[in-house]
């Protein structure tokens, strides 16, 4: 996931802004990490460059 992406991102549960955390990197690839919505605080994981932006009840963990 590139970083820009954070420009058009929301929470899909409320459209609040969502905070990055990241856990891996290379150059400006995200490729493991969690994005969190800033006001439902639910978190949206981001694995092998892919976020997960599914609402909670609908993900297959």
């Amino acid at each position: 996931m590139k970083e820009s992406l954070m420009d058009i991102l929301c929470d899909p549960l409320d459209k609040s802004d969502l905070e990055l955390e990241v856990d891996e990197r290379d150059d400006d690839e995200i490729l493991e990490g969690r994005l969190i919505g800033t006001e439902t605080g639910e978190v949206y994981p981001i694995e092998d460059g892919i976020p997960n932006l599914l609402p909670p009840d609908m993900r297959d963990d």
